[in-house]
């Protein structure tokens, strides 16, 4: 069977749809969970990142934090040199939001603070990478993509998705389903989403409605990572 190692940086964001689909295609999944959720508030933990070459893929899941900020520095580093581990040795990864972020700069990019946040569903323009519609966003950074990767994704205010070797990278959240989204919202997202002026009910809305469509298509996402990308030379 094989392997995949699947890390979560906080208790706030579930695969769903994404991990039934890895499973579905015959993946066993080891997941690695970083910060616990007594730690929420002080992320600085210590984690030791296993080898990626024991995997045949690593997911990376998002989080709430920025990949620059200090706090957690102490977990970073370590899993950005795991990353370019993983590069050096062929694992295929993929990373969601802020582990595209992640894969960014440990591949040579740069992640800095958006002017524009994206918060809801939004509009992602794709290439040929099955990525067009609307996908779900909540991220205030944004990276340059690293060099030689291919963008394969975008909206206006962000690159949506690159593609580097065995590496794909996301900024939207195609694992998201309506209980992750309420959970983001009860764990001060309300506040965040009227604070960018957003109405909260409107994105739970919006999200049962279009959540259904959206777990097909991640479904079908997660295929063509493992069909086209995984694979690449």
């Amino acid at each position: 069977m094989a392997r995949l190692l699947q890390i979560a940086h906080d208790h706030l964001s579930p695969p769903n749809a994404v991990a039934d689909r890895f499973v579905e295609r015959g993946f066993e999944i080891t997941e690695l969970f970083v910060v616990p959720r007594e730690r929420f508030d002080t992320p600085g933990v210590e984690v030791a990142f296993p080898d990626p070459a024991a995997y045949d893929a690593v997911m990376l899941l998002g989080a709430p934090w920025s990949t620059y900020d200090p706090t957690v520095a102490s977990w970073v580093q370590p899993e950005l040199e795991m990353l370019q581990r993983a590069d050096r040795t062929g694992v295929p990864v993929l990373g969601i939001c802020f582990g595209g972020q992640l894969l960014a700069t440990a591949h040579g990019g740069r992640v800095h603070r958006t002017p524009v946040p994206e918060i809801g569903w939004h509009l992602v323009h794709g290439d040929d990478y099955g990525l067009d519609g609307a996908w779900f966003q909540w991220h205030y950074d944004r990276w340059v993509n690293p060099p030689g990767a291919v963008e394969v994704a975008r909206t206006a205010a962000a690159s949506q998705a690159f593609v580097l070797r065995r590496n794909l990278a996301l900024q939207f959240h195609p694992e998201v389903d309506v209980a992750s989204i309420k959970g983001w919202l009860e764990f001060g997202g309300h506040e965040k989403a009227a604070a960018a002026g957003l109405d909260s009910a409107v994105i739970l809305a919006q999200t049962e409605a279009l959540a259904a469509d959206c777990a097909g298509r991640a479904r079908d996402l997660v295929d063509t990572f493992l069909d086209r990308v995984a694979v690449s030379s």
